[in-house]
């Protein structure tokens, strides 16, 4: 009895990107005893490869790649590149993706090839686009088409700004220098982006998608290689150029090119945009309506190259490879690279003389099938060729050591990101070599040395690109940002903030200074985390500060309220200058009622703290005075402890003698020229009674506070001496001397000059802390003026009260003037100079 079984069926499933064609392929092959798929790209195969070893297991698939073989005893299941396909081995079901590469014009010939003699026993199957339809019905007429259509739709958004991009947008470019420059311009601005290209190794482009999926960055940047199969959550495509160099002229892509790259957007049921942005020029209605229908111009030709050569010799070889097609649709393959190579090869004159014999004319042929990964001009690779083919015939296997010696060129993983993308072309070129069974003594050795370097350089590549287009600290905030996951932050004791053990800022009181980011997406990184994960760290804080002492708060000479060493509040005018008002500095991380609180124990500290610093001030208030008394109370209340007798010489001639002994016994001192307050002349009073004068003038800047322990200071131009004099200094002379010392250097000066003339000695200038030549100038402001009299300087009251009274009455006046040119004092230092 015979049986009828089913004849093999062939079939084309077509449509654009997005439509599970791959998955049907390989949810079929797996439905059959045995299989092969051959793709594109050697990552593609390798990503498929691992699907189906979770699923058959390790025994059952191979994978058979130009630079990588792993063939078990009884592997059922092949994936492959196109090009590496062992078509001669019989498997039930065979399928080629992207058959619409039939029209590269660089490999375009194998795509050929296989559409037109690669076939399974029970089930043939070519996944590509609609644009092959015509051409595939033409040239294998059994075949049955099954449209596919796109889970989701493809819409044009036009042209927008790099920088304004949405998150999870593919950009793409068509020559590494302007993926580089995108790339840069996208982390200084976006935080980061991965990289796609071909030069990636598989490992290498396999950790940059990564980077991408798990959402440590959110763009993409890429050259074409993106267009083929490589599935990713895209939601946006951005073309930043529309033309490319195609290895002859730059020319516009066609609208079926775009739209395979455009059709990365969107994956499943998830809808997809595509635009232009940088420099691209907008696209035409045609193309956007071509694009969004998936509606393209069907292929009019395929490449073609004969498949069935002959090694005889040279000559016969070369026209075997000459031969034309004889199919319509058909158009012969414009000298490939191996094609090229080889006649590059023959113009050396011993290579030529040398091709003698089918095995080594075979031999050659195969030399030249070695890719140039590196893409080199100038014959850099056809002499690499050369050396190859040579040794081959002359020892028939590689010698060990000139193969050790250029592997080893290559173990290098120092350098920048162009140098070792170099360098991993070079590498991929000996597993190429060493996955040549027969070239090489010990294969598995060098393939396994060989993988080896590639693995290393390209993980050296992979951390070459994250960080030099990749904000680490920003992907990772982000990432974890968007998980809403509890951000884990750590405060040092100076204050660093590490979150997720990245420095992002500094905590200062209640406030977050936030690290200046290289990118306005790294900038609000900082702020978000530092939000989410200081929360608790400032509550914490706030409840600390309500109830540490007195004594952990204190006011800078700046006006500055720090709290342990940090700046919280800055004090501004009020309605006096002993009622300052304190205002806090703003804290997003404070919330009510906490910040109340904090606000609250702020004033009620300051009005503790001016209430003990100026105690000896402020309790004049309370003392019961009446008529000319009371008046200079308060102007010396409002002078902030220091008042001029000049300015109140009336008042002063109506004291009685109890005034005088009231003022004595509540600390006030009536001087010759000044009435004030010793207690106020320390070091902290005196510089907080000027800081209060400072911050109710609202000045720019703050003058620093008299040093402590000087008694005197040197006068420079533009010294606020209204600033020192409210804190008990007065301009006499060339310094500016501290009104207790002051009285005390006038007394002394008083005796001494009751008894004729006298001489500086250290008694005096240590009593007025100031040098012989500034003491010169404050005895004439005081009318001593000195002579030299037997090689000494003696100095002697002036009988002339006229030339006093100018000479002391100007340094009064003087007194609340800023020191410059045209001033009393300035005036002054030119008579004195006559």
């Amino acid at each position: 009895m015979q049986i009828n079984t089913p004849s093999p069926q062939i079939i084309a499933a077509l449509g654009p990107t997005n439509t599970g064609k791959t998955y049907l392929a390989f949810e079929r092959m797996l439905g059959y005893g045995s299989g092969m798929i051959g793709f594109p790209l050697r990552l593609l195969a390798r990503e498929n490869y691992e699907r189906a070893v979770t699923i058959k297991g390790s025994r059952q698939v191979a994978l058979i790649t130009g630079e990588e073989k792993i063939v078990p005893p009884y592997a059922k299941y092949y994936f492959c590149t196109v090009e590496s396909m062992p078509i001669d081995k019989s498997v039930a079901f065979l399928a080629v993706d992207e058959i619409q590469m039939c029209s590269d014009p660089e490999r375009g010939h194998i795509f050929t090839d296989r559409l037109l003699h690669a076939r399974g026993r029970q089930e043939t199957m070519f996944m590509g686009a609609e644009s092959i339809k015509p051409l595939i019905k033409k040239l294998v007429p059994e075949i049955k088409i099954r449209s596919r259509r796109r889970f989701s739709t493809l819409t044009y958004s036009g042209p927008r700004n790099i920088v304004r991009l949405p998150p999870r947008t593919a950009v793409v470019g068509f020559a590494a220098a302007d993926v580089y420059e995108i790339a840069e311009l996208i982390c200084r601005q976006r935080g980061g982006a991965a990289i796609v290209m071909g030069a990636l190794s598989p490992r290498t482009r396999n950790a940059q998608v990564n980077l991408f999926q798990n959402g440590d960055v959110d763009y993409l940047v890429a050259t074409d290689a993106i267009g083929m199969g490589l599935n990713m959550d895209v939601d946006h495509v951005a073309f930043s150029s529309v033309s490319k160099f195609d290895g002859t002229v730059r020319r516009d892509l066609r609208s079926d090119e775009l739209g395979q790259i455009s059709g990365r957007a969107g994956r499943h049921m998830s809808d997809g945009t595509f635009g232009v942005t940088g420099d691209a020029q907008d696209l035409s209605p045609e193309i956007v309506e071509a694009i969004e229908s998936h509606a393209f111009m069907p292929l009019k030709f395929l490449f073609w190259r004969n498949p069935f050569l002959d090694y005889s010799d040279i000559d016969t070889l070369l026209s075997t490879l000459g031969r034309a097609p004889n199919q319509r649709g058909l158009v012969k393959v414009q000298e490939p690279d191996d094609e090229r190579f080889l006649k590059d090869m023959l113009n050396d004159p011993k290579i030529m003389a040398s091709a003698k014999g089918e095995d080594v004319v075979r031999l050659l042929w195969e030399v030249c099938q070695v890719p140039n990964y590196k893409k080199s001009l100038g014959g850099d690779h056809v002499r690499l060729l050369s050396e190859i083919y040579n040794n081959l015939r002359k020892y028939s296997c590689l010698p060990v050591d000139w193969v050790a010696d250029q592997v080893s060129r290559l173990d290098l993983i120092d350098g920048d990101v162009e140098t070792l993308v170099s360098r991993i072309a070079g590498i991929r070129l000996w597993t190429y070599v060493a996955h040549r069974n027969d070239w090489l003594e010990d294969v598995t050795y060098w393939q396994e040395r060989t993988r080896e370097v590639e693995d290393k350089l390209s993980d050296a590549l992979h951390r070459g690109l994250t960080q030099r287009f990749v904000d680490q600290r920003t992907a990772t905030l982000m990432k974890r940002l968007k998980d809403k996951d509890k951000l884990f932050a750590n405060v040092k004791d100076n204050g660093e903030v590490l979150v997720e053990g990245h420095f992002v800022g500094n905590l200062i009181g209640f406030r977050f200074l936030a690290d200046t980011a290289e990118s306005s997406a790294g900038g609000k990184a900082v702020r978000m985390a530092a939000l989410k994960a200081l929360g608790r760290e400032v509550a914490r804080r706030a409840h600390k500060f309500l109830n540490d002492p007195d004594k952990t708060i204190s006011i800078s000479d700046e006006g500055k309220v720090e709290w342990r060493g940090d700046c919280v509040a800055q004090l501004v005018k009020g309605v006096t200058p002993l009622k300052p008002r304190i205002v806090m500095k703003y804290s997003e991380l404070l919330e009510q009622p906490a910040y109340q609180q904090v606000e609250n124990r702020l004033n009620n500290w300051l009005e503790t703290y001016i209430g003990s610093v100026l105690k000896p001030l402020l309790k004049i208030q309370e003392v019961s005075l009446e008529g000319a008394a009371r008046g200079i109370a308060f102007q010396l209340i409002e002078g902030l402890g220091v008042l001029s007798k000049r300015t109140v010489k009336k008042q002063i001639r109506l004291l009685t003698e109890n005034d005088y002994s009231t003022f004595r016994h509540n600390g006030i001192k009536m001087g010759r020229d000044e009435i004030f307050i010793p207690a106020l002349l320390k070091p902290k009073r005196a510089g907080f009674t000027a800081l209060l004068w400072a911050v109710f003038r609202e000045l720019d800047k703050i003058p620093s506070p008299p040093v402590p322990g000087r008694v005197s200071i040197p006068i420079s131009s533009g010294l606020p001496s209204t600033f020192y004099h409210v804190a008990g200094f007065r301009r006499i002379g060339p310094v500016l001397m501290r009104v207790d010392i002051l009285e005390r250097l006038s007394g002394q000066i008083r005796r001494r000059g009751s008894e004729g003339a006298f001489a500086v000695d250290a008694e005096l200038l240590n009593l007025a802390g100031c040098t012989r030549t500034e003491m010169d100038g404050i005895l004439n402001v005081l009318g001593y003026p000195g002579k030299l009299k037997d090689g000494q300087t003696l100095y002697k009251k002036s009988p002339n009260k006229l030339h006093r009274k100018k000479q002391y009455g100007g340094v009064q006046k003087a007194l609340t003037d800023p020191i410059n040119e045209g001033s009393p004092f300035a005036k002054l230092k030119d008579l004195m100079a006559s």
